[in-house]
C-alpha cells in the first residue's frame, strides 16, 4: 500500500510546470506563518489537471481547499517529529540517493552515444588488425609508436596475410583477422577507429590500453540480425577409431532424410554435449558471436524455419544445422532502453563521466592541475608500492589543499587518500605519475560526491521532487497512525458508526439467477426452451456444447441490477426471461428467486464501514488541525493564479 500511495502522491505533486507570470515569491498562503508559494500551487494544480476525474477539483477554490489541507497534514506531521523518525529518515535518503543518480550524467552525451551504438549494431564490419603491445601506464612509448607506423606502412603495400606471417608471434606483437563485429564486440577505443575506417583503409595508429594498434577494414555490411539454430555435430577427432566423421554426418543425414526426428538424432549422437541434451538447439546469436565464421555464415543462409542444411565440415568438425527462429535487428525505439544501459556499462561511458566531471568542474572553477601536488611528490616513496608507505608525522594536515564549492580540502584528506590508495598499487611507476593520477582520481570522486550533496540546493527540480516526495512520505506514515491503522484498531468506534448508520448499508433487490448467453440466436433459443421444459443445467450444457464446442456460456450467481450480465432493461421477475441482445450477444435469464432488499450485518459491510469511519474520522480531525493551526489566504496572490490558469 505504501509504494503505491507514494506513487500517487508523486504524480499528483510532481513538478513540471513553472508559471513566468507569477514572482516565485508570490505567497499563495501561510499555515501558522509558514509560506506556501502561489508558484507551487500552480505547478501541483497544472499537474494534476489532467489526473483527476472530479470535476470539483478542477475548480480552483475547491482545489485549494484540498491543498490547504495537504499542507495543515504536513505541518502536523512535523509538529509530531514524523520527520525525526529513524525509518523515514533512512527510506527518505534511499530514494534521495536514486534520485541523484539521474543527475549525475551528461544526458546530452549519453543520448549521442545510445544513437551512435544503434548505428553500429546495425552493421557488421569484417576486419584484421596488429597490435604492438605496451603496458597500460607506459609513458615513454616512442619505440612502440614508430614500430606500429612501419607495420601499417607495410599493410599499405602488402596483404595482410603476408605481413602477418612474418610479424606475429603472439606475446609484443599480435597480427589478428578478427572477422566480422559489430557495436559492444571491442573495447570503444578500437570499435571507434574502426567504425570509422573506410573499407579498404588501413587506420591510423592509436593507443588502447593494450597497447598501439592499426585496422585494416575489409567489408561493412547491414547486420543480419538474429538466429536461432539447433546442430548435430562430429568431431573430426574421434576417441573410437571405427567411427569416420564425415560418413557418421552422412549416415545421420540419410536418417532425417527418412523422417526420423533431428532432435532425437542430436540426443543420441551429436558430440556437442552441451547443446544435444536440448536436442542440439542453441542459445540465440548474432553476427560475429562465434568463431566459426562457416557456421555462422551457414545458419544464416537458411530460409525457412524447420530447414535443414547438408552436412557440411568447419574447423571443429562437421555438422547438420536446423533453422528454428530468425529475425532482423529490432527498431530503435524497441531497443533503447537495453542499449542505455548497455552504453553506461560498458567503455564507453567513460565519455558520459568525464562530460560530466568536466561540466562540474567548471562550475565549481576546479582544475586538472594543483600546485599543491609538488609536495606529495616529495614525500611518496618507494615504500608505497610496497604498501608500507606512511604519512610524515610533521605534515601540516590543516593546510588549505583544494575547495569545492564551499567544501574545504586539506592535506590531510589527501593524504589519508592517498595512504589508503597504496592498496591497490601494482606496478612501480614513477612518483609525478602516481600523484596526478591520484589527484585525478580524488579530484573526480568529491566533484561527485558534493555536487550529490548539494543537489537540492543548486537544482530546482531535483529541490522540488525530493520535497514532494519528502512530504509524500510524511504524510503517508502520518495517515497510517492517525487514520488507517486507528480506525482499524478502534473496532467500539466502528461497531457504533455502524450501528448510526446502517440504513447506508442495504443489500439491493437481487435475484439468484443463471444467464446464458451465445453469438447464436438460435443456440439461445434451444437454451431457452430447455430451460422452460426444466432440463437440468449440466444436461443443457452436454447437449449444446457438444464435440468440445462451446455455442453458450453459462453464468450463475446472485445478481443485483448493475450486474454486468444482465441487461439495463431487466425486469426481476421468477421465471425464463425473454431473449436479450446486448454487448453483440444474445441473452436469457432464468431466476431461480428473488431476493428483496435486507440491511447487511457489520461482518458484510465491514469493508465499506471502514473505509466510511476513515472518512468521517479524518474530516473531524482536520477540523480540529484548522482551529489549531491557522491559514491565512492572500486574495490578491490567488486572484492573480486564477488568473493564470484562465489564461492557459
Amino acid at each position: 500500500m505504501k509504494s503505491n500511495f507514494l506513487t500517487t502522491c508523486l504524480l499528483l505533486f510532481l513538478v513540471i510546470f513553472t508559471s513566468a507570470q507569477t514572482q516565485k515569491s508570490d505567497v499563495l498562503f501561510t499555515v501558522e506563518g509558514t509560506p506556501v508559494l502561489a508558484s507551487e500551487f500552480l505547478r501541483v494544480y497544472n499537474k494534476n489537471l489532467d489526473l483527476v476525474k472530479d470535476e470539483s477539483q478542477k475548480d480552483v477554490d475547491e482545489y485549494l481547499k484540498l491543498f490547504i489541507n495537504y499542507k495543515l497534514k504536513i505541518i502536523e506531521a512535523r509538529a509530531l517529529e514524523f520527520d525525526k523518525n529513524p525509518q523515514y529518515i533512512k527510506e527518505l535518503e534511499s530514494y534521495k540517493r536514486q534520485l541523484a543518480e539521474n543527475y549525475l550524467t551528461d544526458h546530452k552525451v549519453t543520448d549521442e552515444l545510445v544513437k551512435e551504438a544503434y548505428e553500429r549494431i546495425s552493421y557488421d564490419i569484417k576486419a584484421s588488425h596488429i597490435l604492438v603491445k605496451i603496458a597500460e601506464h607506459e609513458k615513454d612509448t616512442a619505440a612502440a609508436y614508430a614500430s606500429i607506423l612501419k607495420l601499417r606502412n607495410r599493410l599499405l603495400n602488402e596483404s595482410f596475410e603476408s605481413v602477418q606471417k612474418e610479424v606475429h608471434n603472439g606475446n609484443t606483437i599480435f597480427a589478428e583477422d578478427l572477422g566480422y563485429f559489430s557495436g559492444f564486440k571491442m573495447v570503444y577505443a578500437f570499435e571507434n577507429v574502426a567504425f570509422n575506417t573506410e573499407v579498404g583503409d588501413v587506420s591510423q595508429p592509436f593507443r588502447t590500453k593494450f597497447g598501439y594498434h592499426v585496422v585494416k577494414i575489409f567489408d561493412k555490411r547491414k547486420s543480419r540480425g538474429e538466429v536461432t539454430v539447433g546442430h548435430i555435430m562430429i568431431f573430426n577427432n574421434q576417441k573410437d577409431s571405427l567411427i569416420k566423421p564425415e560418413i557418421r554426418i552422412q549416415e545421420i543425414y540419410k536418417l532425417i532424410q527418412q523422417g526420423e526426428n533431428f532432435e532425437s538424432l542430436a540426443k543420441q549422437f551429436s558430440d556437442d554435449k552441451s547443446s544435444a541434451k536440448n536436442g542440439g538447439k542453441l542459445t540465440p546469436f548474432k553476427s560475429g558471436q562465434l568463431s566459426s565464421v562457416a557456421f555462422e555464415d551457414l545458419a544464416f543462409s537458411l530460409k525457412e524455419i524447420n530447414d535443414i542444411s547438408k552436412p557440411f565440415k568447419t574447423d571443429y568438425g562437421w555438422h547438420i544445422v536446423k533453422l528454428y527462429s530468425k529475425s532482423p535487428i529490432q527498431s530503435f525505439e524497441d531497443m533503447k532502453f537495453d542499449l542505455e544501459l548497455r552504453v553506461k556499462r560498458d567503455s564507453r561511458s567513460e565519455r558520459i563521466n568525464s562530460s560530466m566531471l568536466n561540466i562540474l568542474k567548471k562550475k565549481y572553477n576546479v582544475f586538472d592541475t594543483n600546485e599543491e601536488l609538488k609536495y606529495f611528490e616529495s614525500i611518496v616513496n618507494d615504500e608505497f608500492f610496497k604498501r608500507s608507505w606512511t604519512i610524515p608525522a610533521n605534515l601540516d594536515k590543516d593546510k588549505h589543499f583544494l575547495k569545492i564549492g564551499n567544501k574545504q580540502f586539506t592535506y590531510g584528506d589527501f593524504a589519508n587518500y592517498l595512504y589508503n590508495a597504496q592498496r591497490k598499487a601494482t606496478v612501480k611507476r614513477p612518483t609525478i605519475d602516481l600523484v596526478n593520477d591520484q589527484y585525478s582520481t580524488f579530484l573526480d570522486t568529491e566533484l561527485l560526491a558534493y555536487h550529490k550533496e548539494n543537489l537540492e540546493y543548486e537544482n530546482q527540480e531535483f529541490a522540488e521532487i525530493l520535497e514532494e516526495y519528502r512530504e509524500g512520505l510524511l504524510l503517508f506514515d502520518l495517515m497510517e497512525t492517525k487514520i488507517w491503522n486507528a480506525v482499524k484498531l478502534d473496532t467500539i468506534g466502528l461497531q457504533a458508526y455502524f450501528n448510526e448508520n446502517k440504513d447506508k448499508y442495504i443489500w439491493q433487490e437481487r435475484i439468484d439467477a443463471v444467464v446464458a448467453t451465445s453469438a447464436k440466436e438460435k443456440d439461445i433459443n434451444s437454451v431457452k426452451k430447455m430451460l422452460k421444459n426444466g432440463v437440468s443445467l449440466e444436461d443443457i450444457k452436454a447437449k449444446i456444447n457438444q464435440k468440445d464446442s462451446q455455442n453458450v456460456i453459462f453464468t450463475s450467481n446472485i445478481m443485483n441490477a448493475e450486474h454486468r450480465a444482465l441487461p439495463k432493461d431487466f425486469n426481476f421477475k421468477v421465471g425464463v426471461s425473454k431473449v436479450y441482445f446486448y454487448n453483440d450477444a444474445f441473452h436469457v435469464v432464468d431466476v431461480k428467486r428473488i431476493l428483496p432488499e435486507t440491511e447487511k450485518t457489520y461482518n458484510e459491510s465491514k469493508g465499506r464501514v471502514i473505509s466510511d469511519y476513515q472518512d468521517e474520522v479524518e474530516k473531524q480531525w482536520l477540523k480540529k488541525l484548522k482551529e489549531t493551526y491557522k491559514v491565512v489566504v492572500n486574495e490578491d496572490v490567488l486572484e492573480k493564479v486564477k488568473s493564470i490558469i484562465k489564461s492557459n
